[in-house]
């Protein structure tokens, strides 16, 4: 009965409040695009990336210089767009640190460091990535790693309420999405989709940091009562009886939260399923809602209005949590959403209807999109990999990712990075049905990005490459493997206008489009590219030195137009370092860049020395034989390698390169937490002391290996970071 009383607990409280958060607020929507002030890290109400300023424009932009720095002081991943009100910038860095900055100057006004619990790292598949803060009636909102949501002081930054929006600490919740402001309520959502979470977006008041409503977006064990809300109890005639209940099913909504003022809603993207292989989640099938959907709630209730899957019967990871942007077509407001899915979608943001529904990659999972039933023509035979591999396209990277794209309503095109690129999937053997492995991975699928497919297929079983090299997609990977691209693209059509070759598929940064025709984006070179915005031309380029994933954007003080950017790699993915990316020749030093018409020159950081060999590894452990050692290097795969990826220059340390002091401290390190405050969670609750030594061993194995290896290499004079094979497995 506890979740009865938790629905009648959330409708009473509903009364109580219904008054005080039934008006919608005011917001003018006749103005399209930011002006001198960028509101929120989408930048307008419509959160479209565009700006109406003008000063900075293709006759003009070759003069674009750097007008100030900002170091962050950290060398992690940097995903947030910044804000600017009234000559003050705020944004977040990792973890949830927030900055407040004079947006002329640069000066610091005040920073914030949350007190994050660094276990949580543990359940971050993604990095410690934040996207950014919402702003409003002088309080700046931010939502830390670990959960918490706080309301910061907007003049000195400090902490006026903090409310904690993890349910179940004891599954693998992450934030690491911008708050979104909506009226007196700020609202947020959770990660963990791979983990073990069961999805959800909650509601607070802006003044007291009190929840007002909660919405589930897959329903709970059905055996433990009713579910929270109606649109639950229809969404579990969508789910096998038999499903995954205690792993939690997924759906995070950890990115694309909207808040729509023409019919007072908030527009959430739902996320994927947990585990991946829907066989395994919901063994009867099911579309399985709302996993990867759109969904409309009221505002000032939480209840549905609508809802538009996007991608039913997931099991390759496509979610709907990619950001949007709210438009007008053909004289309806709708919604622009590209997911990882691979279609670009206009939805009718009144009814939730798709007005147009067209592929922009490759799709092995759908052969196109029914606009009568509003639904895709599945195509299980290329992509239900439950009885043997397939090679699915897009890949679980997505065709799309969190990388904003921007809109300019004036020309009609919505720019954006765009990845054409599948991945192998598979069940790996014992897997079918696996137990709950409590707050870690539950994914319980293998998969190989394409990029890579054509090298690691030789390092399979003769049986499995055989079985890939019979699909029909083999030739497609040998054609093409990939693409990455930004493109300039019509919404209603899907047609590419322009578009341009990035540096590899990892290589996709987010972009601002302003109404004087210029598209500004940044790459993992470290290059800051402002273009033409009717032909994609490159008007100036601007080395930084610093890798960009973050979307810039522009704004106007006492006259003066400014653009800026945050640097930094990281994200899904982040442990391994593209050679092409400045974050591995020069470091990954995280930076607030700002520039103007005849600014200066940007500082680029000096090159990274060269690499030394690995150092010597001690003696092996006592006892160890060959099957305890490739033990060993199973375990380290499944449980270690989505941080330590072991490769050169990578984010976290190469095991392979352990100093003495951290090879006599490693059961300490593993299994007590000795380095929990740096970033490294304890394992003693998953790995027992004799896996923890056969990974120990494994490791001093590799090391004495490479070590060999490197000092051969130095003999010949040949640079020591030569990679080996990359196959991703998360993203």
């Amino acid at each position: 009965m506890r979740r009865l009383w938790v629905a009648a607990a959330a409708l009473l409280a509903l009364a109580g409040c219904k008054d005080k958060y039934a008006d919608a607020p005011v917001i003018d929507t006749s103005t399209y695009g930011a002006g001198d002030n960028w509101d929120n890290p989408g930048g307008d109400w419509a959160e479209s990336h565009f700006s109406r300023l003008t000063d900075i424009n293709p006759a003009n932009a070759e003069r674009l210089g750097l007008a100030w720095e900002y170091d962050l002081g950290t060398q992690r991943v940097q995903e947030a767009t910044p804000v600017v009100i009234d000559g003050v910038m705020y944004t977040s860095g990792n973890l949830g640190r927030t900055y407040a900055l004079n947006a002329a100057t640069g000066q610091e006004l005040w920073a914030f460091t949350p007190e994050v619990d660094m276990q949580v790292n543990r359940s971050a598949c993604c990095d410690q990535a934040n996207r950014g803060v919402a702003v409003q009636d002088g309080k700046v909102f931010v939502a830390a790693l670990d959960g918490w949501l706080y309301a910061l002081d907007a003049k000195n930054g400090a902490v006026l309420w903090k409310s904690d929006t993890i349910t179940d600490r004891a599954r693998g919740y992450t934030s690491t999405g911008a708050p979104e402001v909506a009226g007196n309520l700020v609202i947020i959502g959770n990660a963990g989709a791979e983990y073990d979470a069961r999805g959800y977006v909650s509601a607070y008041d802006t003044g007291s940091g009190e929840m007002v409503w909660r919405f589930w977006t897959v329903p709970g064990d059905p055996e433990a009562g009713p579910q929270e809300s109606q649109a639950l109890e229809d969404a579990l005639k969508t789910w096998d009886p038999n499903s995954r209940w205690d792993i939690g099913l997924g759906g995070t909504v950890w990115d694309a939260i909207t808040y729509d003022p023409a019919f007072d809603q908030v527009i959430i993207g739902v996320g994927n399923g947990g585990p991946y292989p829907q066989k395994t989640r919901s063994p009867s099938g099911g579309d399985n809602l709302y996993l990867n959907s759109l969904v409309a709630l009221d505002r000032a209730t939480g209840q549905i209005k609508w809802h538009f899957q996007e991608t039913p019967q997931d099991s390759w990871d496509l979610t709907a949590t990619q950001p949007m942007v709210l438009a007008q077509m053909d004289g309806k407001p709708v919604i622009l959403h590209t997911p990882k899915n691979g279609f670009f979608f206009v939805v009718d943001r009144e009814t939730g209807k798709p007005l147009a529904a067209n592929a922009i990659v490759r799709t092995s999972w759908a052969s196109g999109w029914n606009m009568q039933t509003g639904k895709p023509v599945l195509t299980p035979e290329y992509s239900d990999y439950s009885n043997g591999p397939k090679i699915v396209f897009p890949a679980s990277s997505g065709a799309r990712n969190w990388h904003p794209a921007a809109y300019d309503p004036t020309r009609n095109l919505y720019f954006a990075p765009v990845v054409d690129m599948g991945n192998l999937m598979f069940i790996p053997p014992g897997q079918e049905n696996p137990p709950h492995r409590k707050n870690f991975l539950n994914a319980d699928a293998a998969l190989i990005f394409t990029a890579d497919l054509q090298a690691a297929a030789a390092t399979l079983p003769p049986p499995m490459q055989d079985a890939i090299k019979a699909l029909p997609q083999w030739q497609q990977v040998v054609d093409m493997p990939y693409s990455s691209q930004l493109r300039a693209i019509d919404p209603m059509t899907g047609q590419t206008r322009w578009s341009v070759d990035a540096d590899g598929w990892q290589d996709r940064a987010g972009v601002l489009a302003t109404a004087s025709g210029l598209v500004v984006h940044g790459n993992l070179a470290g290059r800051l590219v402002v273009r033409d915005a009717e032909t994609g031309k490159a008007l100036k380029t601007i080395e930084t030195g610093s890798s960009i994933l973050a979307a810039p954007m522009t704004y106007r003080v006492d006259g003066v137009q400014y653009i800026a950017v945050q640097t930094g790699w990281g994200g899904g993915g982040w442990g391994f370092v593209p050679p092409y990316a400045a974050a591995y020749a020069k470091g990954n030093r995280n930076r607030l860049l700002v520039f103007r018409l005849d600014g200066g020159e940007t500082p680029v950081p000096a090159d990274l020395p060269a690499l030394e060999p690995a150092p010597a590894a001690p003696a092996q452990l006592q006892g160890v034989t060959p099957q305890m050692i490739a033990t060993g290097s199973a375990l380290f795969t499944e449980n270690c390698s989505i941080c330590h990826s072991n490769q050169p220059r990578a984010p976290l340390p190469d095991l392979r390169r352990m100093q003495p002091g951290v090879h006599q401290a490693f059961d300490q390190v593993v299994l007590e937490g000795l380095l929990v405050s740096n970033g490294m969670p304890r394992w003693n609750d998953l790995l027992t002391p004799d896996q923890v030594k056969a990974i120990h061993a494994f490791l001093i194995d590799e090391q004495t290996k490479l070590r060999a290896r490197e000092l051969q290499l130095q003999a010949q004079g040949k640079p020591l970071d030569s990679r080996s094979l990359t196959i991703l497995s998360n993203f």
